[in-house]
C-alpha cells in the first residue's frame, strides 16, 4: 500500500530571511534599546546603512558599536540625536538630513504608561512622543523616503476607551497612564492609514505600514509610573513575554516584505502575544478613515508640519 507524506509547512519568518540590504539607508528611532536596538542591528547585519536616531547619543553609540561588531556585519551605522518630545529637535534632525535618499524610516521609539507629564511643546507626553513627534518627523523626511515608513503600534490600541479624544487630545481630564498610552498607539495606526491614503492619492510608490511586537520583554515596561504596575510587568516579562529579538520580527518583516500599503503586522500566536510575524487585524476605531483624516488635520495644527506639497 502506497504511503503519502504531508507537505512540509513553510518555515516561519525570522532574521535569516532578511534580504541583502546593501546600499540601502534606514533610520530607526529609539535604536539605543529594546526592539529598536534589535531591529537596527539586524538591518545593519543585512547590509544597510542604519542611522540610530536617539535621544541619548552615548547609549546610541554603545548600541551601534554592538551592531558593528563581528565579521557577519555587512552594513554600517551612525548615530544622530533626536528627541521626539521636542519639535525643535525633530526639525533639526530633518534639516541635518540634507536631502540624502532614505529607503526606510522606522518609527519605533516610544514611552509607555507614564505618570502625567508634558513634552517640551506642552503636549501630553505619550501622545506627543509616540504620535506627534513621529508625525512631524515623517512628514519632514518624506520627500527623501524611497520605499516605506514603518510605524510601531501596539495591541494596546484596543485598550482604554478605544477612541481618540478629539475634544481633549492632551487628556487634561480623565488622565490615566493606560488610557494615554492606548490613545497614542491608536493614533499610530490612524496615522498609518491616512499617510497611506495620501501617498496613494499623490501617486507615490512609497508605502506606509505598521507593526506591533506582541508581548515582548523590553525595558519599556520599567518606565511605568505605578510601582505595582512595574512589578506586575516584570513578572510578566519573565513568565510570558517573548524576547526582544522575537518582538522585533514584526517590525523587520514590515520593513522588507512585499506588503500592501496600510498593512499591519504582528505575531501569529494566541491573542497576537507571541509568534512569527504575520498580517493581523486591528480595531474598528483603528480602521476609521474619517477619524484618521481628522487626527491628521489636528496633528498638522499642533505640530505646524504637514504632508509635503508636491510629494512625487
Amino acid at each position: 500500500m502506497a504511503t503519502t507524506t504531508k507537505p512540509a509547512r513553510p518555515a516561519k519568518w525570522d532574521v535569516s530571511r532578511l534580504p541583502d540590504l546593501t546600499g540601502r539607508t534606514a533610520v530607526v528611532t529609539g535604536a539605543n534599546s529594546g526592539l529598536g536596538r534589535v531591529a537596527a542591528r539586524e538591518l545593519a547585519r543585512a547590509g544597510a546603512h542604519v542611522v540610530y536616531a536617539v535621544r541619548d547619543e552615548a547609549r546610541g553609540r554603545a548600541a551601534a558599536a554592538e551592531a558593528g561588531g563581528g565579521a557577519q556585519v555587512r552594513g554600517s551605522t551612525e548615530v544622530r540625536r533626536l528627541d521626539l518630545a521636542d519639535l525643535t529637535s525633530v526639525r533639526e534632525f530633518a534639516e541635518r538630513w540634507e536631502g540624502r535618499p532614505l529607503d526606510l524610516l522606522i518609527n519605533n521609539a516610544g514611552v509607555m504608561m507614564l505618570p502625567r507629564r508634558r513634552t517640551r511643546d506642552g503636549f501630553e507626553m505619550q501622545f506627543g512622543t509616540n504620535h506627534l513627534g513621529h508625525f512631524a518627523l515623517t512628514n519632514l523626511l518624506l520627500p527623501y523616503v524611497t520605499d516605506r515608513v514603518v510605524t510601531v503600534s501596539s495591541g494596546m490600541h484596543r485598550a482604554g476607551y478605544g477612541v481618540i479624544r478629539f475634544d481633549d487630545l492632551n487628556l487634561t481630564s480623565g488622565y490615566t497612564p493606560v488610557r494615554a498610552y492606548a490613545q497614542s498607539k491608536l493614533a499610530n495606526l490612524l496615522f498609518t492609514l491616512e499617510l497611506q491614503r495620501r501617498l496613494a492619492e499623490s501617486g507615490s510608490g512609497v508605502r506606509a505600514v505598521a507593526a506591533h511586537p506582541g508581548y515582548a520583554a523590553t525595558n519599556l515596561q520599567s518606565h511605568a509610573g505605578n510601582p505595582l504596575a512595574r512589578a506586575v510587568m516584570r513578572i510578566g516579562n519573565r513568565l510570558f513575554a517573548q524576547s526582544d529579538r522575537a518582538g522585533a520580527l514584526p517590525t523587520l518583516y514590515a520593513a522588507v516584505a512585499d506588503l500592501p500599503g496600510g498593512s499591519y503586522v504582528g505575531p501569529d500566536g494566541l491573542a497576537e502575544m507571541r509568534g512569527a510575524p504575520a498580517l493581523v487585524g486591528r480595531s474598528a476605531a483603528a480602521s476609521d478613515p474619517v477619524a484618521a483624516r481628522r487626527l491628521w488635520e489636528a496633528s498638522e495644527e499642533l505640530t505646524g508640519v504637514g504632508f509635503p506639497a508636491g510629494r512625487p
